[in-house]
C-alpha cells in the first residue's frame, strides 16, 4: 500500500538520494520536469537538499508516497510571498516512478496537496506540464481545468522545445469570502 506523507526540511535532506534516483529515472524516461538529459545524479540529490531550507521556511511543501519502503512519487507545493495573491499556490514536481506508474500514486499525490491546501485555506491551485503528456492525461482525469497552452515555452530532457498547458484548479471559496462567494458549482470543485 502506497503512503502519502509531508516532509520536513531535515527529512528532504534525508531523503535526497532516493528522491534524486527518482528524478533521473523521470528524466531519462523522457519527462519534462525542469531538467535536461543527462542529470548527474549528484546534481539531483543536490538539487533536493536545496529545497529544504525552503521547506523549513514555509515557502515550499513536498510529500512523498512511499511504496514497500521506497519513494514511489513526490510532488511539491510552492507558495507565494505576494500580499495579493496568497490564496493560491502551486503544484511543481509530480513525478512517479515509472515502475508505481498506473496504480493510482499521482492520483493519490494530487488528492493529498489539495486536501492539505483547502485545509490551509487556499483556494485555487495552478500546475503546468508538456501538452500530450501523461501528466497532462492525469490532470485532466482528476478534475483540472484546462486555461490555455503556449508553444515552445519548454525544453524536454532532450532539449526540444515542447508546448506547456496551465491548469488551474478552485479547491474552495476565497479566504474571507465564504459567506458571499457564489462561484460555480465548477469553480468549487464539483465536478461529475
Amino acid at each position: 500500500m502506497t503512503e502519502i506523507v509531508p516532509v520536513t526540511g531535515p527529512e528532504l535532506v534525508t531523503y535526497a538520494d532516493e528522491l534524486a534516483a527518482l528524478l533521473v529515472e523521470t528524466v531519462e524516461g523522457g519527462s519534462s520536469v525542469g531538467f535536461l538529459a543527462p542529470l548527474d545524479r549528484g546534481a539531483a540529490a543536490d538539487w533536493w537538499r536545496g529545497r529544504a531550507a525552503l521547506v523549513e521556511a514555509g515557502a515550499h511543501q513536498i510529500w512523498i508516497a512511499r511504496d514497500d519502503e521506497r519513494v514511489a512519487g513526490t510532488i511539491g507545493l510552492v507558495r507565494t510571498a505576494l500580499p495579493n495573491a496568497r490564496h493560491r499556490a502551486e503544484v511543481a514536481e509530480l513525478m512517479v516512478r515509472p515502475s508505481a506508474r498506473g496504480q493510482g500514486v499521482g492520483r493519490a499525490l494530487l488528492a493529498a496537496v489539495e486536501r492539505s491546501a483547502a485545509a490551509e485555506g487556499l483556494s485555487l491551485l495552478v500546475l503546468d506540464t508538456e501538452t500530450g503528456s501523461l501528466a497532462e492525461e492525469l490532470c485532466r482525469s482528476a478534475g483540472w481545468t484546462a486555461c490555455g497552452s503556449i508553444p515552445a515555452y519548454a525544453g524536454d530532457p532532450s532539449g526540444a522545445l515542447k508546448a506547456t498547458t496551465f491548469y488551474y484548479r478552485v479547491i474552495g471559496p476565497p479566504a474571507g469570502l465564504a459567506s458571499q462567494w457564489k462561484g460555480t458549482s465548477h469553480d468549487r470543485g464539483e465536478h461529475a
